[in-house]
């Protein structure tokens, strides 16, 4: 017999309370527990149960060799490089490790408008191209709505599309055929549903290579009284998608709902069930579009794709240094061009600094695109080690396009771009700054060095100012300046003196001794 019980379960961490708490005990976070309604059977105590604690054992260990029973030796195991199509777009194969692999389940999250529906329905268009079945499952809008922004981003034909739902019949029950539903022109098949045991059917019926759920938050399980949504409805509806993809190899694309401070929304088991985690990030408001990899099973993590939002949809970036780049022909003062890697992708970015006196107690700090402890830590460090005074100062640090750098790698450029605005002095803008900056003062060595200072150079830069000690190729096509303290670093960058206005040009950067100018 059944009986139904009220549990608490936490949406951030998942873990089960048989009272509602303003705090949840096991990650700690303030207002997370759902009431949900569980069912449970009553078996009679003691009854017989199955796996390890299983009340009749037998011990036949004496009589019989230990062998195993599905089990594989490791060294029987052989090593198959693994199998992968083209999605159509090269950034998002970047991103996905070098193509998509079949049977494997990708999470793609972000901010409501930034994109993530337009991204696959795009996606689906171009697969549709080279596989023969492709299933959209659009649990948020009708098939009508898909078909006008189908049409309106230009990515599918009528003759391409078709709608997986029940057949409709005549007055004489012989079934309707349409000539845009016949399956032998058909690739793209959309189903509108939030029933997970239908979609289940359709895909173990139409047996498609690519299938993409949009969104997980609104698909639902009857047998589950909880809301649509829910940690259960989501961690369950989610295993039911990765049993069947994984039995029947069809890769699954998920879109995921976000919450307000920028994670997916959901358990934490439902970024753990799947292979590989995107994120889709941007400003609404402006044209270009990060797809982010934070995990990913079968390839490097932290790799980007850059898209734009253009009037037809997005379109891929293919030269993405030249998008966070400002304009090298005009000379600002408090800008510094660094590169940074996301991934295996170098990028040049251009970083922003204004140091002005400040009308507060305390000064202002602000951050845009660069994390805000590191800004702290490098102005203490230009404060104590170098002997600038900005504790009485505001300081605002931005990067171009609003990319995230997060890497320390671009701390010696941050250094030199606040000492310029200080100093109101324009550094070289055919100079790159890369390292990092310890708290001693030092330049410390970064990671793949080479990379960034090719993709430098093929960009036109000149010099580059990199730690002491680096190691690279000398045919980089760079005058390197190596450096071992900031001090070093802001005597290299910023010319002793200097003109403004249009009578300014290249030839008024020299490479000459700053002096005792600091």
């Amino acid at each position: 017999m059944a009986k139904t019980r009220t549990v608490y379960v936490c949406s951030a961490c998942g873990a089960e309370s048989v009272q509602w708490f303003g705090k949840c005990e096991a990650c700690q976070a303030y207002g997370t527990l759902e009431e949900q309604m569980v069912t449970t059977s009553t078996s009679p105590v003691g009854a017989a149960r199955g796996g390890w604690q299983s009340n009749g054992r037998t011990d036949n260990r004496a009589t019989v060799a230990p062998k195993p029973r599905i089990s594989v030796p490791f060294h029987d195991i052989t090593e198959e490089e693994q199998a992968r199509f083209q999605s159509g777009y090269g950034e998002l194969d970047r991103v996905l490790g070098g193509g998509v692999v079949p049977g494997s389940l990708v999470l793609i999250g972000g901010d409501p408008g930034i994109g993530k529906s337009t991204l696959l329905l795009q996606t689906a268009n171009q697969l549709s191209q080279r596989l023969p079945r492709i299933l959209y499952v659009s649990a948020e809008e009708s098939g009508q709505q898909i078909k006008l922004r189908a049409s309106r981003l230009g990515v599918a034909e009528a003759s391409s599309v078709t709608t997986a739902k029940k057949a409709e019949t005549n007055g004489n029950g012989k079934v309707k055929k349409k000539k845009e539903e016949d399956p032998d022109k058909a690739n793209l098949f959309i189903l509108p549903e939030t029933d997970l045991e239908e979609i289940l059917r359709e895909l173990e019926s139409l047996q498609p290579q690519v299938a993409i759920i949009d969104s997980i938050q609104t698909l639902y399980f009857a047998a589950l009284t909880s809301a649509p949504g829910s940690v259960a409805q989501v961690r369950e509806c989610t295993s039911a998608l990765m049993q069947v993809a994984k039995r029947d190899n069809i890769t699954l694309f998920i879109v995921g709902h976000v919450t307000k401070e920028g994670a997916i929304a959901g358990p934490r088991v439902l970024e753990h069930l799947v292979d590989t985690v995107l994120y889709f990030e941007g400003d609404r408001y402006a044209s270009h579009r990060l797809l982010r990899s934070v995990k990913n099973r079968f390839g490097a993590t932290h790799e980007i794709g850059i898209f734009e939002m253009a009037e037809h949809g997005l379109v891929e970036v293919d030269n993405p240094s030249e998008l966070f780049l400002g304009n090298r022909d005009e000379f600002v003062p408090g800008t510094a061009t660094v590169v940074a890697c996301e991934g295996t992708r170098p990028i040049v970015v251009e970083l922003q600094a204004l140091v002005s006196p400040t009308s507060y107690a305390s000064p202002r700090r602000s951050t845009t695109g660069v994390e805000y402890s590191r800004l702290q830590q490098i102005l203490a460090v230009l404060e104590k080690r170098v002997g600038i005074p900005l504790s009485k100062l505001d300081a605002y640090v931005a990067s171009a396009g609003g990319l995230g750098v997060e890497e320390p790698a671009a701390d010696l450029g941050v250094a030199i771009a606040v000492v310029a605005s200080f100093r109101d002095r324009v550094v070289d803008p055919r100079t790159v700054l890369i390292g990092e900056v310890g708290l001693g003062g030092q330049v410390r060595l970064v990671s793949q060095m080479e990379l960034r200072l090719k993709e430098a150079a093929k960009l036109g830069f000149k010099r580059a100012i990199v730690p002491k000690g680096q190691s690279f190729a000398d045919d980089i096509g760079l005058e390197i300046i190596t450096v071992g303290k900031v001090i070093d670093a802001i005597i290299a960058a910023i010319p002793p003196q200097q003109k403004f206005g249009k009578d300014l040009e290249m030839e008024d950067f020299k490479e000459e001794e700053m002096g005792d100018d600091f």
